[in-house]
């Protein structure tokens, strides 16, 4: 499925290169990681010249253009320079260090907010709403919703699933994936099915998102790979950044973050959405599990 590709603003770029590097040839990724370290140098330069500092070739330098979503490098130029100007005007986080073995736990705390702050930041911008929109409308109408998921994506399902059936939403999330594909037969038009994988290509998520698709389910990608196996089944896209990974922050750990942001979002859409009859089931939720929260008695 073709889907029109719109230049993500300025604010935004630096939060795509830092998404998509993984995806990206080696010489790419040098001419991506030029761009987000020194966005008015970059801009200062014509094609030939940043292919010159990146050692890279002109040709390398307009596929990189073109991945980050934009026609071609005169229109990433005007990206960089707007970039350029917002971090002067102070609105660019500080870069800190990858976590050590032997960093004390103040520094741990302070290196893993940050890096939190910046994955969340970076999806909140690169966060295609209106795809949001297809999905939350998609998610309200549904009659029932699978979400597929492995390892933690799967614990970010789960997450999503209880929120739902607090607001009278039939969900699943089904651990085993054999489950999950028998599960996904059952699904028809008026279904949604929800993966969730951070890079895309995990089999077990991208199969039961396949069996829904061809049973005529909407279906929504929640991955950090858009161009993965997962986009060729998937009617909405959510895109997700992961932070710096390390030998102590695998991508599992970055990755989580931002796919909990995305599906919260998801779920306040819903919630919006359905709130007559959310509200209500809401508060019967609450009211069925209020006595568990309660003080026990003193039994002397």
């Amino acid at each position: 499925m073709h889907r029109p590709v719109t230049p993500p603003a300025p604010g935004a770029l630096a939060a795509k290169a830092r998404t998509l590097a993984p995806t990206m040839t080696r010489s790419m990724r040098r001419v991506a990681d030029a761009l987000v370290a020194d966005p008015a140098g970059s801009a200062a330069l014509t094609v030939t010249g940043l292919a010159q500092r990146t050692g890279t070739s002109e040709a390398t330098v307009v596929r990189t253009a073109r991945v980050l979503g934009y026609p071609g490098y005169r229109q990433l130029r005007l990206a960089l320079a707007a970039l350029a100007a917002e971090r002067a005007a102070g609105r660019a986080p500080a870069v800190t260090a990858d976590i050590a073995v032997d960093d004390p736990l103040p520094s741990v705390v302070a290196k893993l907010a940050h890096d939190e702050a910046q994955c969340l930041a970076d999806t909140a911008a690169g966060l295609d709403t209106t795809a949001l929109e297809a999905a939350v409308a998609a998610v309200a109408a549904a009659r029932r919703v699978d979400v597929y998921g492995i390892g933690a994506s799967n614990l970010v399902g789960q997450d999503l699933v209880q929120k739902l059936l607090r607001i009278g939403v039939i969900a699943h999330a089904p651990a085993d994936p054999h489950l999950a594909v028998t599960n996904a037969v059952q699904l028809r038009s008026g279904d949604v099915a929800i993966a969730i994988t951070h890079s895309g290509r995990t089999t077990d998520v991208v199969e039961p998102l396949r069996v829904a698709f061809e049973h005529g389910a909407t279906t929504v990608a929640v991955t950090g790979d858009p161009a993965g196996g997962i986009g060729q089944y998937a009617d909405h896209v959510l895109a997700t950044s992961t932070a710096r990974e390390s030998e102590l922050r695998p991508a599992a750990m970055s990755s989580r973050t931002s796919q909990l942001l995305v599906v919260d979002c998801l779920f306040i859409g819903v919630a919006q959405r359905t709130y007559e009859r959310a509200a209500p089931a809401l508060s019967a939720s609450y009211e069925a599990l209020v006595h568990r929260h309660a003080a026990r008695p003193d039994p002397r």
